[in-house]
């Protein structure tokens, strides 16, 4: 037995009025402890090497941003949405997209409303960019998008969101490819335990078993395709005997996921994890990404969020209707 997979789990509240009811949207963490652990002495396919060194102890999702949590985040700051761009009409493709619709007229008089298909809810959000998920994170913080975790200033150019740093102090982030890659990959436990080949706790390829009885499976490109019928993508933490080591879910498959990795000469953020449509060895800990522009919005990229230090848990007020959920395309 995995001791990790018995540390508590936190929760982010978020609540938001609905009809003149609160309800609540919560984002599930696990910590991430073994702080100044050893970085793996594998090399990438790039030829980098020492990824997963963490000097402190950090929270990460448990589990994909979801379209419902994104739903509600597009219902509290995108009724007037001229600039950002935190919808792409994409998302309300019920087998390609996320399942999110678009209604009204996004002014002040008439403003945009946001909802999700039930089927969607649980899945993971899709075509969001990098500052996409930048302002969902200082929205976590501050209830606005422009500050908290990132200093944005209105930015949606590749060159800025590229290289933004993050802010001091900062609670709800992008998880750096460090942090992301520990979360999915060491074995925990000591300073100096290793790291497993694939984000299910195993160094052998997952299955593709929806039932996962046996664990280390996940969605990725195979056969049958798409591995649950009609969508692409599968319900955040589908596979629930193949957490990882500190007991995430889905970081391999299913959607890639944003860090804020960047390469010289590049205007580009990390990407990693693959997703449902990637071969198996995109899931590998070794399969290191170049990245996408920040802007860029793909079927087959997602996001988690985690929080530096650990917060205890914050409520945000925010009003609006809820509704939310996912897929991917492979990536050309």
């Amino acid at each position: 037995m995995n001791l990790h997979l018995r540390t508590p789990t936190l929760s982010l509240a978020v609540f938001f009025l609905s009809v003149g009811i609160a309800s609540a949207i919560t984002i599930d963490m696990v910590p991430v402890g073994d702080p100044d652990n050893t970085g793996d002495t594998r090399v990438m396919n790039d030829g980098t090497t020492g990824y997963g060194s963490v000097g402190y102890t950090y929270n990460i999702g448990k589990y994909e941003v979801t379209a419902g949590q994104y739903t509600a985040f597009l219902n509290a700051v995108a009724g007037v949405d001229t600039s950002y761009g935190l919808y792409n009409t994409n998302m309300s493709d019920t087998s390609s997209g996320s399942g999110i619709a678009r209604s009204g007229g996004g002014t002040i008089g008439n403003p945009y409303n946001y909802s999700v298909a039930a089927d969607f809810v649980n899945r993971p959000v899709n075509y969001v960019s990098w500052g996409d998920a930048a302002r969902f994170c200082n929205w976590l913080q501050t209830g606005t998008t422009e500050t908290g975790a990132y200093t944005l200033g209105g930015h949606t150019d590749n060159a800025y969101l590229s290289a933004v740093p993050r802010n001091a102090g900062a609670t709800y982030v992008i998880p750096t490819e460090n942090e992301w890659y520990k979360a999915a990959y060491y074995k925990g436990g000591s300073t100096n335990a290793g790291y497993w080949a694939y984000a299910t706790r195993s160094d052998t390829a997952p299955g593709r078993d929806m039932a996962d009885a046996s664990g280390n499976n996940a969605n990725y490109y195979g056969t049958p395709y798409p591995i649950d019928s009609g969508k692409y993508t599968t319900v955040v933490g589908e596979f629930q005997n193949s957490a990882g080591p500190y007991g995430t879910f889905d970081q391999g498959g299913n959607v890639f996921e944003w860090n804020p990795a960047s390469w010289p000469g590049y205007s580009v953020c990390g990407l990693r994890g693959g997703s449902f449509g990637d071969y198996s060895g995109f899931l590998l800990a070794s399969s290191r990404g170049y990245g996408d522009p920040p802007v860029g919005e793909f079927a087959s990229i997602g996001f988690r969020v985690a929080s530096v230090p650990e917060p205890g848990s914050i409520i945000l007020v925010v009003s609006g209707a809820i509704a939310g959920l996912i897929w991917r395309r492979r990536r050309k």
